[in-house]
């Protein structure tokens, strides 16, 4: 006992010293203008060959490690109730349920965050509603359902809502990616051929909107995952976080196969169904955070949603 004691003791005296020194060092260096000091470093056991490369390797060795975890490594995959889920259809993760702990900070508003795709980027939606907007008014009478086109809200929305009520932080945080444009048939209920419907036709960019599926698929409850009738969706609309928020009706990012001229929505009831392109629905924009953002607080609950740098 007397002997750990004494190894307790003189490793804790060593530790405080080495400290001590090393933030003295970093002080001294950092005290002079690097312009003006040489600087030898084959004794030094540092890799830098100049004065600044030095001082930031000191920080780095000296001051306590900071910096958040990435969501995989911070959230547990669950299989029953609220929770992020292993998709069955695609290589993704998405998050299910009434409310989930999926809240999160972006651009100083509330955002949700609705997957985490294989290649570790977050694709999140904003909580509340930007206003009222059409999917598009100038490709025809009706409007156009080619989101590529680009629709009106293409263009608005990778436009000056991108570099204009974004704050530049928030635009840093945003990767361009492949989003899911192509048209899909309500009527049809199998979810894989839906998926592959959506998958059919790509836009690249960095703002838009979430797809039908993936709406269905924020649902904790299984018998609410399907295309099968619309009628058959409205009853779900308390199984899942998207319909939490009170708005009436809202956009999707899918067109109607076969009619170039109708998109879908969610409607109040929690199903959806397709109106004209040309008439003005809430517009939830979303994103896809770089795969380097990192959770440095909060837990995801809506009291407390996370930060992220």
């Amino acid at each position: 006992m007397k002997k750990i004691k004494e190894f307790i003791k003189k490793y804790m005296i060593g530790l405080t010293l080495s400290f001590l020194i090393c933030i003295s060092v970093v002080s001294a260096v950092t005290y002079f203008d690097s312009n003006l000091v040489t600087y030898e470093n084959k004794n030094s056991g540092l890799k830098s060959t100049d004065v600044q490369g030095a001082i930031d390797e000191l920080y780095n060795v000296c001051l306590p490690k900071t910096g958040g975890e990435a969501i995989l490594d911070k959230v547990d995959i669950v299989s029953s109730g609220d929770g992020l889920y292993k998709d069955e259809y695609e290589d993704r993760y998405f998050y299910r349920g009434t409310n989930p702990n999926n809240y999160i900070i972006f651009n100083n508003e509330i955002w949700r965050i609705v997957s985490i795709e294989n290649d570790k980027t977050i694709k999140i939606m904003r909580e509340a509603s930007i206003g009222n907007m059409a999917w598009d008014e100038g490709g025809g009478a009706n409007g156009s359902n080619n989101w590529a086109r680009p629709s009106d809200l293409n263009t608005y929305l990778n436009g000056s809502y991108l570099t204009e009520t974004l704050n530049q932080t928030a635009q840093g945080q945003i990767v361009s990616k492949n989003w899911s444009i192509g048209a899909i048939n309500y009527a049809e209920s199998s979810m894989s051929s839906q998926i592959t419907y959506e998958n059919s036709s790509k836009w690249n960019g960095k703002v838009a909107l979430i797809t039908m599926s993936e709406y269905i698929r924020s649902n904790s409850n299984s018998s609410c995952r399907t295309f099968a009738s619309n009628e058959e969706n409205r009853n779900c609309m308390n199984t899942t976080w998207m319909q939490s928020n009170n708005i009436s009706s809202w956009w999707t990012l899918s067109p109607r196969r076969g009619i170039n001229y109708n998109g879908f929505i969610i409607t109040s009831a929690g199903g959806g169904t397709y109106v004209l392109n040309n008439e003005t629905v809430a517009v939830r924009p979303s994103v896809y955070l770089s795969s380097k953002i990192k959770i440095t607080g909060g837990d995801g609950s809506q009291n407390n949603p996370y930060r992220i740098e």
